[in-house]
């Protein structure tokens, strides 16, 4: 071919994030939200990737979600941008849960992402959403239900591996399991009232008090003050915090995890936490906890007091600039 032919250049690339288009007249200001959310019915042709269970992710395509096993461990892995879940998100993971809940596995660790663990509800789909009021109830109605299914699995014990910093919601999505790891140097924020004085759900009025006991669950949800993995261990919330570096800690918590499924301590961990279980729902059930704290979080919502939606607006808008009608890839 001559030196001056010119051929057409075929760019791909994965873009998770997208700016909300600004209409210039009304010089809205915008936010980011998930590309499937602002395309819409542009990708209603593009086909789901089903979550592969019995072959390892060979990351040739984008997952939020994907799942790898070795030596009766399984590892579900869950990388949200910036640790948001949205309702979506939420009912995924759960799904994705139950499916490798039925592997011939022992343990199962869920590993997040080295970013961010989960920051709980995902405000930005809320705040986008017709109405932000039953979005947020949505949407932590499927991170109770996922939290719920974490609590009650009697078949593996459950080990939460925190790579990345945690908040509100994702922190107590941590606790539900038997085991709680972090990467030394992550940021723990378990608490919720500085979203204009949210309640919180996730069962957290069971599963904080269980950890670190009454006085101290009041303090750290109070407070609203970041927790250093260091205090995090000293005070209970973790079980352990080690390696500062995102690969050396999956390494350790690989190796963890497979000398405990092979260890005879495994099956004895198992029948304590089912007979703690049954002692635990007969004394106040499951659902009692999570019936007070959505009474709470029903004022927080649909009540006369509109401080969560004025603090999720501001959050969701806050730094942003407003001028501007260009398409801005946030992630890919």
């Amino acid at each position: 071919m001559g030196e001056n032919a010119s051929f057409p250049l075929l760019l791909a690339f994965w873009a998770t994030f997208l700016f909300r288009l600004l209409v210039p007249a009304r010089r809205k200001p915008y936010f980011k939200l998930p590309v499937t959310h602002v395309l819409g019915d542009r990708l209603a042709h593009v086909p789901d990737a089903p979550l592969a269970v019995d072959q390892p992710y060979d990351g040739q395509t984008y997952r939020e979600i994907w799942y790898e096993e070795s030596h009766a461990v399984g590892y579900l892995h869950f990388d949200f941008y910036n640790g948001a879940m949205s309702t979506d998100q939420c009912q995924r993971l759960r799904e994705a849960f139950l499916r490798i809940r039925q592997r011939p596995t022992k343990v199962i660790v869920l590993m997040g992402s080295p970013d961010f663990w989960s920051n709980g509800i995902h405000l930005n789909m809320i705040e986008a959403a017709a109405d932000p009021a039953q979005e947020s109830w949505r949407n932590i109605h499927a991170m109770n239900d996922l939290v719920r299914e974490l609590i009650t699995t009697a078949s593996h014990l459950v080990i939460a591996a925190m790579q990345g910093n945690a908040a509100a919601g994702g922190v107590i999505l941590a606790l539900a399991a038997d085991l709680v790891y972090a990467r030394k140097g992550i940021v723990l924020n378990p608490h919720y009232k500085g979203m204009g004085n949210l309640y919180g759900s996730e069962y957290w009025t069971y599963l904080l008090p269980k950890r670190v006991g009454a006085t101290r669950a009041r303090e750290l949800t109070e407070a609203l003050l970041p927790v250093s993995t260091r205090t995090a261990h000293q005070v209970g919330l973790l079980d352990d915090a080690f390696e500062e570096d995102a690969a050396g800690f999956r390494h350790r918590i690989r190796k963890m995890a497979e000398e405990l499924a092979s260890s005879p301590r495994c099956e004895q961990m198992l029948k304590e936490k089912r007979q703690t279980r049954k002692n635990d729902e007969a004394s106040k059930p499951l659902q009692a906890y999570r019936n007070e704290e959505l009474q709470c979080m029903r004022l927080n919502f649909f009540g006369a007091d509109r401080s969560y939606h004025l603090a999720r607006k501001d959050f969701v808008y806050k730094g942003l600039i407003p001028d501007t009608t260009l398409l801005v890839v946030s992630r890919g």
